[in-house]
């Protein structure tokens, strides 16, 4: 049985569901895995089913946890299936507080069953941070094997060919087959793509709301596009708070000194704080930095002059406080996710590439100028990963030889028909 337990929550009723699915679903398929014939597989399908597994994971599998959420006065209530497809990559389902807590839910329960899966490597679905990769690695060197090689081809086992294979798994041998509504939001509109591509006889009905990859996909492409558009949205940060850049660029140059740190020990550099520029592209993001800088220091009035002032003049004697050092750690660092960043820019990679990713929004930083830390008004990051985060930040330490490796690679699972 796959239940775990049921529960009710204010609005809500809940059951929480945990599944076993392979590791590497090369050399198999969803269906017939789960017993039932499948004669109209589509190209992609039939393509991974007649690879084989990697030896190292042949055989072994995953938890897959997932939800199924109803109206308590319509429990009784056969309602179709709508499957919740989260962004990411590295995001966990949301966990329900009542019907509002999710925009859309409250609306969904009425003719739905929700289903949230979490996405393997996320939430309850064998979760993969630093202590799984660093086993993964030490279990290769006792066999003989490169350690940082396996643990790239595992993290490969984390994209959206095998995610959404587990998810069609779940629809074939836990609900009977039967077809369902699909939402995706952001690194979900990926995954729509990818399982229209793969299993399309599945879905009845596909929406999404954010997300949609350009096919086919080029991280290179992608950051050389979005680059000007972070460029735009950090002079409109400064633009309605002129404060502010005063405020940034007073950071900034404190944090060259290089003697900052963040309460987890890390460095608290220039470019680390470029980095909070990540939800520019979304509101109220904005205000959100106008409130986080609105306490960065710890004497004065709150303006940067006043806290230079402070200083006496010394830009390397201002104190940046407690809280902000707190906020900033917090928008950075990876401890809850590190599959965010790990597989932020593989979730471009599909089929056989003709050159490498090789850290694109890094070679993209390099051919602009305006985002050097010494340039004011400092440029701010948008979603954008780099090698030294793989340096600095201590969640992702023990991922930096894999992603070495992975920046190399040009063999990736084959997304989307076409």
């Amino acid at each position: 049985m796959s239940k775990l337990c049921e529960y009710c929550l204010p609005g809500l009723l809940v059951e929480d569901h945990s599944i076993p699915v392979p590791l590497d679903w090369r050399g198999t398929t969803p269906a017939e895995l789960a017993g039932v014939s499948a004669d109209d597989m589509t190209l992609l399908a039939r393509e991974s089913a007649n690879e084989s597994p990697d030896p190292a994971f042949a055989g072994k599998s995953l938890s897959l946890f997932y939800r199924i959420v109803r109206s308590p006065e319509k429990a009784s209530e056969h309602f179709p299936l709508i499957v919740y497809l989260q962004g990411g990559p590295g995001g966990a389902e949301p966990r329900p507080l009542d019907p509002h807590s999710d925009g859309w839910m409250a609306e969904a329960i009425k003719h739905f069953r929700i289903v949230l899966p979490d996405q393997r490597g996320c939430g309850r679905s064998s979760r993969v941070e630093g202590s799984v990769i660093n086993r993964i690695g030490a279990e290769a060197k006792a066999e003989g094997a490169d350690p940082a090689r396996r643990q790239a081809d595992y993290l490969k086992r984390f994209l959206a060919d095998s995610i959404i294979r587990d998810f069609e798994y779940l629809r074939l041998s836990e609900f009977g087959g039967e077809r369902w509504v699909t939402l995706g939001q952001s690194y979900g509109g990926f995954l729509t793509m990818a399982n229209l591509s793969t299993f399309p006889e599945g879905v009845a009905a596909a929406f999404t709301c954010g997300g949609i990859p350009h096919i086919p996909a080029d991280a290179a492409d992608v950051y050389a596009h979005t680059f000007p558009r972070m460029v735009k949205k950090t002079q409109g940060f400064y633009e309605r708070y002129p404060e502010d850049e005063r405020r940034v660029a007073l950071v900034a140059d404190r944090l060259a000194a290089g003697d900052v740190t963040l309460p987890d020990g890390s460095p608290f550099s220039i470019r680390r704080l470029q980095l909070i520029g990540a939800g520019l592209g979304m509101k109220p993001a904005p205000e959100r930095l106008h409130s986080l800088f609105d306490t960065a220091f710890v004497v004065g009035d709150g303006s940067a002059d006043a806290a230079l002032a402070a200083a006496g003049g010394d830009v390397f004697k201002v104190e940046l406080s407690d809280g902000f050092r707190h906020a900033v750690m917090e928008m950075t660092a990876s401890p809850s996710n590190p599959l965010y960043w790990t597989l932020q820019e593989f979730i471009y990679a599909d089929g056989r590439m003709a050159h490498p990713i090789r850290w694109a929004a890094a070679q993209e930083a390099a051919k602009r100028p305006e985002f050097a830390p010494s340039v004011r008004p400092l440029m701010l990051f948008a979603e954008a990963m780099f090698p030294w985060m793989f340096d600095e930040d201590p969640a992702l330490i023990p991922f930096r030889p894999a992603m070495d490796l992975l920046m190399e690679d040009t063999e990736f699972g084959h997304l989307y028909d076409q």
